[in-house]
């Protein structure tokens, strides 16, 4: 009985994480399609993010009678801080960079998380993920490289603390067990505060806001409360893969709007990003086929 609940919970996990990837996806094409000064894209963004997050709150404590905390605990602050800063690293990559080096940087998430795992749970990566995370390195490394010929090392190296971030986040939400969905939503107010303290003198330069607000109010609070959500039953490892889908989708949406085309370095380092978390993927489908098989016998 005890296996079946966990490969429920195992497949809940899959669905839910999945619709945040998906969701994730879009937020690069919203963003690129305001076409606003950086601090006011972030404030705007943010504000409406942290709008939802009060909604969220209210309706399921006040009329679902959910008990929810924004932000649960010394661990759920943590994890919040680290979104928060994630907003700032994320928001300057995508501004100083190209969209297919910010989201191929950000694949390393996973092997982030696959590290801090190890270091902070003791949740030791198998063979196949360290030689993985070795051949993500070289991916990760010629992406940079070609960041550094064509002058946008900074926005590369914003990506990677991104993707830094976002794992400290993740592992954390494991390890605490608790419920973090509405966490990265309620945190958005410090990154809020600090775009409107940096705005110009002219205040908001965003040429289509309407976009930046459906990406605040609708899609990052869908992602961001799904890829919270998701720790409670994959693996931080597992949840970090499924960011793969903004490295896979993120760069069409961008080549179909804005005919924006990656450098051939770039996609060289972004296919083996990309193969390497593939074969990676179907590894641990296979094991935990293999196991649930013996578990039976």
């Amino acid at each position: 009985m005890s296996q079946a609940i966990d490969a429920a919970n195992h497949r809940r996990g899959l669905a839910i994480t999945g619709l945040g990837g998906l969701a994730l996806s879009f937020d690069i094409p919203l963003l690129r399609s305001g076409d606003g000064e950086v601090w006011s894209v972030l404030a705007l963004r943010s504000l409406c993010t942290f709008a939802v997050a009060l909604v969220a709150w209210v309706v399921l404590n006040r009329f679902l009678g959910k008990k929810i905390a924004l932000i649960p605990g010394k661990a759920g602050l943590a994890a919040g801080v680290l979104y928060g800063i994630n907003s700032f690293t994320f928001l300057l990559a995508v501004f100083y960079t190209s969209t297919a080096n910010v989201v191929f940087i950000l694949a390393f998430t996973s092997m982030f998380a696959a590290l801090m795992s190890w270091i902070f749970l003791r949740e030791r990566p198998s063979n196949a993920t360290l030689v993985t995370m070795a051949i993500m390195v070289v991916g990760v490394g010629l992406i940079v490289h070609d960041g550094l010929e064509s002058g946008n090392f900074f926005g590369d190296a914003m990506a990677a603390s991104s993707a830094f971030l976002l794992a400290g986040a993740i592992t954390i939400s494991r390890a605490s067990g608790k419920d973090m969905g509405l966490v990265p939503l309620a945190t958005a107010i410090f990154p809020a505060i600090a775009g409107l303290a940096l705005l110009p003198a002219g205040g908001f330069a965003v040429a289509h806001p309407q976009w930046i607000m459906f990406d605040g109010l609708i899609m990052i609070p869908l992602a961001f409360f799904c890829l919270a959500t998701g720790p409670r039953f994959l693996s931080a490892p597992e949840v970090g893969m499924f960011y793969l889908l903004e490295t896979i989708l993120a760069p069409i949406w961008i080549w179909m709007i804005f005919q924006e085309v990656p450098t051939t370095q770039t996609l060289l380092g972004g296919a083996i990003l990309i193969f390497a978390l593939i074969g990676h993927s179907i590894w641990q489908m296979r094991r935990k086929s293999a196991e649930a098989v013996a578990a039976v016998h």
